[in-house]
């Protein structure tokens, strides 16, 4: 078929009559009737929905929802899926019908048109009703529209969608969700559909949007997550049956030896990811997924007076900065945290650090400050002179030698557990944007890529801390020399 709008739509509309009143129920029967397998395996012949399939549309589109998340693997068939549902919208759906197809990019929602336009195509009944033009397809007889998007919050603005679908989740800000979910809810019924492979931070919306799920508190909100059980063998085949419903439904469309292929060349957290549907942190990740909130013990208060180190990292204008305390027993703390709020003419508080140290200094008994020294060379001798030369010391961050080692030993009490933290979310947020970078005297954390949004400086102000906490641990009567 031809890009392009028909002069004129001569026939009559689909005969629905005495079809299924419910939304599950009439988008079910479109989809069997009307949908035909647009490419791969079984090409042009009709679509048989499995059952994992009508069990997603059937709490989907059940009555009340409004919002509906699903987090499957991928080669499940959730493109094709949200393609079948956006076409079934437009002859099923109320008047008017907007179905808006939002993705991370231009590309990626184009997938899904063009999957929507080729069952058009493939079923000469849609074809002759429907005008296909290159952005988008219109039904003249109802006056609905599908429409791709690309993940920006002002192109969403001035629409009125009866279903709203956001193809991989994980890859979309808070602030296109939050421009999606507004644009959506004008209508008596209208639904935004998240259809995903987990994310790999937890300092995403999808993150949130999974935990709001698991709880299922709110009945407006549909939830279904398909995943390998947690601590499973990554070559565990039952593993790849639970969390892949293609594989394990009848007529199976995603195959065994596939999987064994991938799992041979696929480093573990991605196929974990990717592939087993697990939440395991950034796929270059440093800590295991869990194994930071696991050392949370928010109840540990330290008391003034107690014996402390301090660890600073610290920007030169308009990045964060951070301050980390840590306990001689393993316990570490935020004691400030100062980080661009988004404003391009930010600058760190220097006044403000200045301050928090002193208090710091006068609150506990601190043993020692740690700091880097970028960007902050001056106000580090200013804090030796006041609080005494043995007592603040220089701390290079960006020497491997010093830094992987403290590194190294970090890991190890976080996976022991032999390090606690009072769960602050901010610290958390940059222990999870960690990556590891590999050297030859171990791994160092490093950002996701150079001038990445995703801040680390608590994370290595904690590191410090950790690891001259545990020096004066072992050695607490050797005198600290200026380094």
């Amino acid at each position: 078929m031809k890009s392009g709008a028909k002069g004129t739509v001569k026939v009559e509309p689909l005969d629905l009559s005495g079809w299924p009143k419910g939304r599950a129920a009439r988008r079910v029967r479109f989809v069997r009737e009307f949908c035909r397998v647009p490419r791969g395996h079984g090409a042009g012949e009709p679509v048989r929905l499995r059952k994992f399939q009508t069990e997603i549309v059937a709490g989907a589109f059940a009555p009340g929802v409004r919002t509906a998340l699903v987090s499957i693997p991928r080669a499940n068939g959730k493109t094709a899926l949200a393609a079948m549902l956006g076409l079934a919208e437009l002859f099923t759906g109320p008047p008017s019908a907007e179905v808006l197809i939002v993705a991370s990019d231009e590309r990626q929602a184009g997938i899904v048109l063009r999957l929507a336009r080729r069952m058009v195509e493939l079923h000469p009944e849609l074809a002759e009703r429907c005008q296909v033009y290159r952005d988008r397809l219109f039904v003249p007889h109802n006056d609905a529209m599908l429409l791709p998007l690309p993940a920006e919050p002002g192109a969403l603005h001035g629409f009125d969608p009866s279903l709203l679908i956001l193809d991989e989740l994980h890859l979309v800000t808070r602030e296109v969700w939050e421009a999606a979910t507004t644009a959506a809810g004008k209508r008596p019924e209208s639904l935004t559909l998240a259809i995903s492979t987990p994310s790999t931070s937890p300092d995403t919306i999808m993150w949130d949007l999974v935990e709001h799920g698991r709880s299922a508190a709110d009945p407006a909100f549909y939830f279904r997550e398909y995943a390998a059980p947690e601590g499973c063998a990554v070559d565990d085949r039952q593993a790849w049956r639970a969390a892949n419903p293609a594989l394990s439904c009848e007529r199976p469309f995603l195959a065994v030896d596939a999987l064994a292929a991938l799992v041979r060349t696929t480093r573990e957290p991605v196929f974990r990811q990717l592939r087993l549907g697990q939440w395991v942190g950034q796929a270059d990740g440093w800590l295991p997924w869990g194994a930071w909130d696991a050392c949370a013990a928010p109840g540990r208060i330290v008391l003034p007076g107690e014996r402390v180190v301090l660890g600073f990292d610290g920007s030169a204008s308009g990045d964060s900065t951070a301050l980390v305390g840590a306990t001689l027993d393993g316990h570490l703390f935020v004691v400030g945290i100062w980080a661009n709020p988004g404003d391009t003419g930010w600058r760190i508080p220097r006044g403000e650090v200045d301050a928090a140290v002193d208090a710091a200094f006068d609150v506990y008994d601190v043993a020692e400050l740690a700091a880097d020294p970028w960007g902050w060379r001056s106000e580090i001798e200013t804090w030796a002179k006041r609080h005494g030369p043995g007592r603040v010391v220089e701390w290079n961050t960006a020497a491997v030698q010093r830094m992987a080692p403290a590194t190294d030993r970090f890991f190890a009490a976080v996976a022991e557990r032999t390090l606690t933290h009072d769960a602050d979310p901010r610290l958390a947020a940059h222990v999870a944007n960690c990556t590891a970078k590999p050297t030859s005297l171990g791994d160092v954390i490093v950002k996701d890529k150079r001038m990445s949004p995703r801040k680390i400086d608590a994370a290595i102000a904690a590191v410090v801390a950790h690891d001259r906490a545990a020096w004066h641990t072992r050695k607490p009567d050797r005198k600290v020399m200026f380094l």
